[in-house]
């Protein structure tokens, strides 16, 4: 089975299940469990980290169907979502054939981050968007997107992952399809990004280190030289999980849900 998922993250410590805390893949496991009476083990397309928010993950798992029809989904989405909401909502579900896989099928994942820019905060747009008082240079943003288009490896932007025991570190190797700041007016920008796969906290890292550059403490030009350093701290500012949001996630050959 095939689920789109959309989840507020304030009140999970992020979507991997780990015991002993809330999390997003915890109380969707329970509750498929409890709808269909099976265990289920959830893949993800993308493991958000504490905080961050999702319009459009998808999640995958095998059901079982004795009968070759599988369960009601229709059923299935309308009881998980009574005991996830409103936290959690399953957008749509359908059944996929049995090789399509959440994570390593996904072609692309896009992600948004938005920040208020403006002298004073909104209190209903503080859970999902970063309050940034300095004003910031809108031209300049767009020019830092450039560097970042491309395949690159994207070490000085993400948190490098241990590897196991005896195997080598893994590839921070990165294609980015697109990247691009937006005006929604009134104060709120927007940035979209796109890429094959990102790696642990590189969208926040790009976009703390981007306010530093629209705010005049960095140069546009200087981030193809923080991204060549390949060196974590090169890189600006990390910024705060709630101003993003994991909104699209791509596949080639099993069609694409609303």
């Amino acid at each position: 089975m095939r689920l789109l998922v959309a989840y507020d993250g304030s009140p999970f410590h992020g979507f991997a299940l780990n015991d002993g805390v809330r999390t997003v893949a915890g109380d969707l496991t329970a509750a498929i469990r409890r709808v269909l009476g099976e265990e289920v083990v959830l893949t993800a397309a993308g493991r958000t980290d504490r905080g961050v928010h999702a319009w459009g993950q998808v999640v995958s798992f095998d059901v079982p169907a004795p009968d070759g029809r599988g369960p009601d989904l229709a059923r299935l989405q309308r009881s998980v979502n009574g005991l996830c909401r409103p936290a959690i909502v399953v957008r749509a579900a359908e059944l996929v054939p049995g090789d399509f896989d959440a994570r390593f099928s996904a072609i692309f994942r896009r992600y948004r981050y938005r920040v208020l820019n403006r002298e004073f905060p909104d209190p209903f747009l503080a859970a999902t968007t970063w309050y940034v008082p300095a004003p910031l240079d809108l031209r300049t943003l767009r020019l830092a997107c450039d560097p970042l288009i491309g395949e690159h490896d994207f070490s000085s932007f993400c948190r490098r992952p241990r590897p196991g025991p005896g195997l080598p570190d893994p590839t921070l190797v990165r294609r980015v399809r697109s990247a691009a700041w937006h005006d929604l007016g009134d104060g709120l920008l927007q940035f979209e990004i796109t890429a094959n796969a990102f790696c642990h906290q590189m969208v926040r890292s790009i976009v703390g280190t981007h306010v530093e550059i629209g705010a005049g403490r960095r140069s546009a030009g200087s981030l193809l030289g923080t991204l060549r350093a390949r060196d974590r701290s090169t890189a600006g500012q990390l910024a705060p999980p709630h101003g993003l949001c994991l909104w699209e996630v791509g596949y080639p050959d099993h069609g694409t849900l609303p």
